[in-house]
């Protein structure tokens, strides 16, 4: 990378929003267009997003196509330690998950009509 250039993130073209359901949490993925959304369908993979929270425990990601809405929406099994009233986790109600996926790196090839210029 060149001195100055910032790595783009998920965030760049694409919003977020996520929740907990018992001990598993949903984490809802809305491309900012309808060119954004259809490149995350071949890039936000269930794989992908089940490794990158595979540090908190996931046990198995479940994928779901919302296009009417420009979403994907995951569902993340046994992510919140027990759940709300049994995690002792910070953010136990997985209110946080949407930001991180947001943090996620795009590959350096992303195309640049993707990216968000609101």
């Amino acid at each position: 990378m060149s001195q100055g250039s910032t790595r783009k993130t998920l965030a760049s073209i694409a919003h977020g929003r996520s929740g907990d359901k018992g001990n598993h949490a949903n984490v809802a993925i809305l491309g900012y267009s309808q060119d954004a959304f259809d490149w995350l369908i071949g890039f936000l993979s269930k794989e992908k997003v089940e490794d990158y929270f595979k540090p908190l425990g996931v046990t198995q990601v479940e994928r779901y196509l919302a296009p009417n809405v420009r979403g994907l929406n995951f569902v993340l099994k046994d992510v919140l330690a027990g759940g709300s009233s049994a995690s002792l986790r910070s953010d136990s109600q997985g209110k946080t998950l949407a930001a991180a996926l947001l943090l996620m790196p795009l590959p350096p090839d992303c195309p640049a009509r993707l990216f968000f210029k609101g």
